[in-house]
């Protein structure tokens, strides 16, 4: 059966005598967790450090190694990351730039010392053990109707603190704390207070909710901030479609975020559950998140670095998880480019939406095919463009060896389509336009791609759906490059 790591929170009540044992015994173990880190780098092993490190923080083997395992951990994170191990400062590094500062006061200083002093000094771990029925050195015990973290202090002592909670999986952990499930605590200090943190494996239930009547796709959206979902059917075709607005994701600090992660995660299985559908999402990995200078606008890469792509994926699969919903992550190629052009023309939708609609039926295995319309306009796009006497071949718009990409992979086509058509849309700027509703008379009137003789076909940007979009070239587009010319006529194309 699949388990899930679930952690629960505690306050600890800590006084007199207490305060200053465990105060020393996190000093301790954060000192030997530090030293660790360095010497690992440096290249030392496991087993050098470990016999070596219980004398000089003296630490039982148990606090030892599992300060070593903590050290190895960040190591390996960092490098995953893309960060340099080298770097990492402990504490953090914001609040040392902070206390480098010489402009503070000394009350200012002496906070910002305390919360440095926390984050670096005042943590304890140590992982659960089957064969000791849980936890050798951070034990829970009950003693008559409370619960008390038994912490040991070394030299065959131990303290009892008593633990407060009103966790709602409290109960769950008593019943496994029974049964002798191991399980890891984790001891910090922030503001002056001290919190436990237990971690346990929870079974997670079978999947009962899976993709056999269709699937639900979801769209996150950095920009604007919402969620786009939308429910299809077996066969692929939509259902319902909705948005969530996510405005809390890109501003305020961390822990609010957190939290609304979980909020809008909550949500979304939330809608997977009335709908009795899975889930679909794109394995996406946000890398460029933009950068200075780069012409985008400092408010939107604030937004982008700031929205928790990972994060907020990372809830949604947890909870459908916990909830027996099934969950699958697809390619995420070209799902907005496909929408966009595809599906949002036909039904008036937002280009998230198609989106998301997209994603849902590539979850289901269905394949998405270049309309008929969209092919033939392609030709008639390049056919000015052909010398006259050049023999006449399928390239679907593009040159020969373009043709020979496309069979290679399946969305070139798609990129050279989303190129076309907005040029034709937006010819000052390839930007995508707001309203994509020109482009259903293209896609399903027919007309384009004929070749009668003497009929005039228009494109995008001409006629009636010239007046959402200006043409390039109008009074209005040389007015503002400082051109005066009158408007061109109506742009056409003519065949025979």
């Amino acid at each position: 059966m699949p388990k899930n790591m679930t952690t629960i929170q505690a306050r600890l009540k800590v006084r007199g005598e207490d305060k200053k044992t465990l105060d020393d015994l996190m000093r301790r173990w954060s000192s030997c967790m530090r030293f660790a880190y360095q010497r690992l780098l440096e290249g030392k092993t496991r087993n050098e450090l470990k016999k070596d490190l219980q004398g000089k923080f003296n630490l039982n083997s148990r606090y030892v190694d599992d300060a070593i395992l903590e050290a190895q951990s960040i190591i390996t994170l960092s490098k995953e990351l893309g960060f340099d191990p080298k770097k990492v400062v402990f504490g953090g590094r914001n609040l040392f730039e902070k206390l480098s500062k010489k402009h503070l006061s000394e009350k200012e200083k002496e906070k910002l010392r305390e919360e440095w002093k926390e984050k670096r000094q005042c943590n304890l771990y140590s992982r659960g053990d089957k064969t000791k029925n849980g936890n050798l050195n951070l034990r829970i015990v009950k003693e008559g109707d409370k619960y008390y973290l038994r912490v040991n202090v070394g030299a065959k002592k131990w303290i009892l603190l008593e633990l407060i909670t009103s966790h709602k999986k409290w109960g769950l952990f008593e019943s496994f704390l029974i049964q002798g499930v191991p399980y890891s605590v984790r001891v910090q200090r922030r503001n002056g207070r001290y919190y436990a943190y237990i971690t346990f494996e929870e079974p997670l239930p079978e999947v009962e909710i899976g993709f056999e009547s269709g699937a639900i796709g979801i769209d996150l959206n950095a920009f604007p901030s919402h969620i786009a979902w939308a429910e299809v059917g077996k066969d692929g075709n939509l259902k319902s479609y909705g948005e969530i607005p996510t405005p809390h994701l890109f501003d305020g600090r961390k822990a609010k975020r957190d939290y609304w992660a979980w909020m809008y995660a909550h949500e979304v299985v939330r809608i997977a559950l009335e709908k009795r559908k899975g889930i679909v999402l794109e394995d996406i990995k946000i890398k460029d998140k933009g950068f200075r200078g780069d012409y985008s606008g400092r408010k939107s890469r604030r937004i982008r670095h700031n929205f928790p792509y990972r994060k907020l994926k990372e809830r949604i699969v947890h909870l459908a998880r916990r909830y027996g919903i099934a969950v699958k992550e697809v390619n995420p190629a070209y799902t907005s480019v496909i929408g966009m052009l595809k599906y949002a023309p036909q039904l008036s939708l937002t280009k998230d939406i198609a989106s998301a609609w997209v994603i849902a039926r590539r979850g289901l295995g269905l394949s998405e095919g270049v309309p008929k319309n969209y092919r033939a306009f392609l030709q008639v796009a390049e056919s000015p463009q052909r010398e006259s006497g050049t023999e006449e071949r399928s390239t679907e718009g593009r040159n020969l060896s373009s043709a020979g990409n496309l069979k290679r992979s399946p969305y070139n086509l798609w990129r050279v389509l989303r190129v076309a058509v907005l040029t034709a849309l937006s010819p000052e700027r390839q930007r995508t336009p707001r309203c994509l509703s020109p482009l259903k008379r293209l896609l399903v009137s027919g007309d384009v791609g004929r070749t009668l003789k003497g009929r005039e076909i228009p494109l995008p940007g001409a006629g009636s759906m010239g007046a959402q979009m200006p043409p390039a070239g109008s009074v209005g587009t040389l007015k503002r490059r400082g051109i005066s010319s009158p408007a061109p006529d109506r742009a056409v194309m003519r065949f025979g």
